[in-house]
Formats: structure tokens, C-alpha cells, sequence
């Protein structure tokens, strides 16, 4: 299940952050989410320590906690995108797909021309298809 999914610009400013937990924990995700750039900078920044990945845009597991596992995708313009999921045993190949349908969702949502580059995403559209995207998540190994 996921539960959070953020999007930081090129500068690590924030364009969208959802929570989808009825808890009152926000302000937790958005710690483990802010904590999470700097393992995509450390990976990014230092390929040898972290292993071959100079072109790789799926960092893959970034770090597990005692409840959540975050995921990270980095794309070709230092986009981040991060996912926080409550599932233990998550597939690669689901956060794959996951990735690349968020990812398709937000290419969508800057190409608005009425979107101001480098500032928060605020589309209900962009917003409804994140929600639709996160609610598909994993239904397809389900079956």
C-alpha cells in the first residue's frame, strides 16, 4: 500500500507531496521524504560507492525504516520522484511500472501551458490521476 508520493525539482524544491493515509502522520512521511534526497544525491553523486548507475533512472529501494520501504526515480532533468509504500515484499517491476505511469502523469502536468516551471503542481487532474495511479498500485501481480 502506498502511502506517500513526492515529486522535488532540480534544486530538491518540492512540487507535489500526497499523503494517502487517514493517520495523522504527514508531517512523518514528509521527513522520511526529505531524507530520502539525500540518498538519491549521495547515489547520484558518488556512482562508486553505490554501484554502476551513472545512467540509471531507478535507483530502486533507497532505505527501509521499521514500517515503510522508499522507492526513487531520478529523471534525465534531476527530477525527483519518491514513493513510500507500506508493503514489505514490494516488486521491482511494480515500482517500475509505477514509476514510469507517474512519471508519463507529470510530463503531462508541466506540459500544461499554463504550468509556471519550477513551482507547485496544483491540477486537481494531476492530482486525480496520481490517486488513480496509487489505487492501481500492485493490482496487476494480484492477478
Amino acid at each position: 500500500m502506498i502511502v506517500c508520493v513526492a515529486i522535488f525539482g532540480r534544486q530538491n524544491n518540492p512540487l507535489y507531496i500526497q499523503s494517502f493515509t487517514e493517520a495523522d502522520d504527514g508531517l512523518k512521511l514528509h521527513h522520511i521524504v526529505h531524507c530520502s534526497l539525500d540518498v538519491v544525491d549521495e547515489r547520484v553523486n558518488n556512482p562508486k560507492k553505490s554501484g554502476p548507475m551513472l545512467n540509471e533512472t531507478f535507483p530502486g529501494l533507497l532505505y527501509p525504516t521499521e514500517i515503510y520501504k522508499v522507492y526513487g526515480y531520478l529523471t534525465n532533468t534531476k527530477v525527483k520522484f519518491i514513493l513510500v509504500t507500506l508493503d514489505l515484499d514490494v516488486r521491482d517491476a511494480d515500482v517500475r511500472n509505477f514509476f514510469q505511469k507517474f512519471h508519463a502523469a507529470f510530463v503531462d502536468a508541466v506540459s500544461n501551458p499554463f504550468y509556471v516551471p519550477g513551482k507547485k503542481i496544483t491540477s486537481r487532474t494531476f492530482a486525480e490521476r496520481v490517486s488513480n495511479i496509487v489505487k492501481s498500485f500492485g493490482l496487476s501481480s494480484a492477478v
